[in-house]
């Protein structure tokens, strides 16, 4: 009877509703952000312009500098889609709405982030070119090493699993327990250890990526995003790429410098890894303004870049005094 008054009750109903949003898995959250991501993906993927010849083209560009046994495959797989780059096209659009699909329905998130890591590897040699990594071309201001491997690493360090609560007896294993050792949400999963490899491979690339000759053109790299871009975001972009052109060589040795201090984030003590972790969000929103907001706004883009991508790996590693809850 009472139950049955609490649903009536116009004053309890939103009560419930707010217990149940501030009761929401950290780790949920973030996996949620990453089905949100996928969609936007499968979204852009069905654009008019990925339907048409351009999108094999640009497939097969990605070839161009990469070792014979990187570049043979691409330029095979970028001449089946070009014969068939209606239906093709069409089905890696839903392949990528079902990923983010799949990742919101609790059921099948784990097919769903199982999915996410083998379309990643794929989509990164085949359709990146390994982010031009062998090619010599890569540049973090450019989108490398690849936003489609960092869907791959979010979605095996969002793994629905408590690998803390796996050492304890049986007794301590309760739900409100899962997760509490885990110093942030990338750990669970993982470990704290492999979770924080992961997080120092990720960012020591990206400061060794920084200092290749390709970043250096920083400028042009930059002002390379501005067709097709709204006028503000074009006025933006083009502003920024003029005031570092003269300073491309600085420019690119700041940024590593800065990425080797995000880097250390995960080993400072407590309020120092949180400042850290504020400036790698701060510094992937500054990457994503120079990426021209992966290009989403151009009708021409096939995901948002790394951009978003790494704001949400850093929110995984945001330190936490305790993590309560299941997955």
């Amino acid at each position: 009877m009472s139950q049955s008054l609490a649903v009536g009750d116009p004053v309890a109903r939103p009560a419930a509703a707010h217990e149940r949003v501030a009761a929401l898995d950290p780790r949920r959250a973030l996996q949620l952000a990453l089905g949100a991501l996928w969609l936007l993906d499968g979204m852009l993927q069905f654009q008019p312009s990925m339907f048409g010849r351009g999108f094999p083209q640009m497939l097969a560009g990605s070839a161009q500098g990469n070792p014979a046994v990187v570049a043979r495959p691409i330029t095979w797989s970028a001449g089946l889609i070009g014969h068939h780059v209606v239906a093709l096209n069409a089905i890696f659009a839903a392949i990528q709405l079902l990923l983010g699909l799949g990742i919101a329905w609790r059921p099948a998130v784990k097919v769903a982030l199982a999915g996410s890591v083998t379309w990643s590897l794929a989509v990164w040699w085949l359709g990146e070119g390994l982010g031009g990594v062998l090619a010599g071309t890569a540049s973090p201001v450019d989108g490398a090493p690849g936003a489609v491997l960092l869907y791959g690493l979010l979605a095996v360090l969002l793994w629905p699993a408590d690998r803390h609560s796996a050492d304890r007896g049986p007794a301590d294993r309760r739900p409100a327990d899962r997760g509490r050792a885990a110093p942030f949400t990338a750990a669970r999963a993982v470990g704290r250890r492999v979770a924080q490899a992961s997080w120092l491979v990720v960012w020591l690339s990206l400061a060794a990526l920084a200092l290749l000759p390709a970043s250096r053109a920083v400028g042009r790299t930059i002002a390379d995003t501005t067709p097709g871009e709204p006028a503000w975001l074009a006025w933006t972009d083009a502003h920024v790429a003029t005031a570092v052109t003269r300073h491309g060589l600085l420019a690119a040795v700041v940024l590593a410098v800065v990425f080797v201090v995000v880097a250390s984030g995960t080993f400072l003590p407590h309020r120092a890894a949180r400042a850290a972790i504020v400036l790698a969000v701060a510094v992937a929103a500054a990457l994503w303004l120079a990426q021209g907001l992966g290009g989403i706004l151009t009708g021409s883009a096939t995901d948002p870049d790394t951009g978003p991508l790494l704001a949400l790996l850093a929110l995984a590693f945001w330190p936490l005094a305790s993590s309560t809850g299941q997955t």
